[in-house]
């Protein structure tokens, strides 16, 4: 039911009774709609980027009151792996920074130019695996990449619609993680942080500096930050 009231919502009417049915042949919602709020605003979606959800939102929000927090002038963020944008255009609306992001899907990155341009926001976007294409230090590193492993079970509609190059990574879902971590000090100030949304069973990835873990609003542990020279 509250599926169908989101389509009513946001389809028009002639378009409705085609939206009930792919709905009913286990296609999401989101993309029937073409949108999905997040953080109070509305972003495009479709299937080249992955659904944003209430734990990214969750995300974004520890680590803007950890900005808040430690750095009173203006900062540089950088988002790597990010989809539609939802982290990188939501950190620029709410802070005063300098952000980047990095896709490594031409296709997203299109998506997410287009939601930084309807929500005015101006984030400069790059095509390449992580860091690889960054060549500048930043206050902070934040990340929602790939992490469920590929023998992992996830529900149907996730695995038949999702884009799987957002969903897996190898190495038990921990391969972008080591990734970023081993090369991280190159691209990070002396005071900076490291914001990820992990895998509720992948908190003990991280073994280095100092860490800060939260739960998720379902009680498991779904955020990790790294602080160099900040406070929780």
């Amino acid at each position: 039911m509250e599926n169908e009231e989101y389509l009513k919502k946001y389809l028009e009417k002639d378009k409705l009774e085609e939206g009930l049915e792919r709905l009913k042949k286990g296609e999401s919602v989101q993309y029937i709609v073409g949108n999905v709020d997040f953080y109070g605003n509305i972003f495009k979606v479709n299937k080249d980027v992955l659904i944003p959800r209430f734990e990214t939102e969750e995300l974004v929000s520890y680590t803007i009151d950890l900005i808040n927090k430690n750095f009173n002038d203006k900062i540089d963020i950088v988002d790597l792996g990010t989809g539609s944008g939802c982290i990188s255009i939501t950190l620029k609306g709410k802070l005063n920074a300098n952000v980047d992001a990095v896709d490594i899907s031409e296709k997203a990155l299109n998506v997410a130019k287009e939601n930084s341009k309807l929500l005015n926001q101006d984030v400069n976007f790059y095509l390449g695996d992580m860091l690889n294409p960054l060549n500048k230090k930043y206050d902070v590193i934040i990340s929602n990449p790939p992490y469920i492993s590929y023998d992992e079970e996830i529900m149907d509609i996730v695995k038949n619609n999702e884009p799987s190059i957002a969903l897996y990574a190898p190495n038990n879902g921990l391969k972008y993680y080591e990734d970023i971590l081993k090369n991280a000090q190159r691209y990070l100030k002396e005071k900076s942080l490291i914001a990820f949304e992990i895998g509720y069973k992948q908190a003990e990835i991280i073994k280095d500096s100092k860490i800060l873990v939260k739960k998720d609003l379902s009680n498991k542990e779904r955020f990790v930050f790294i602080l160099n020279n900040i406070n929780e």
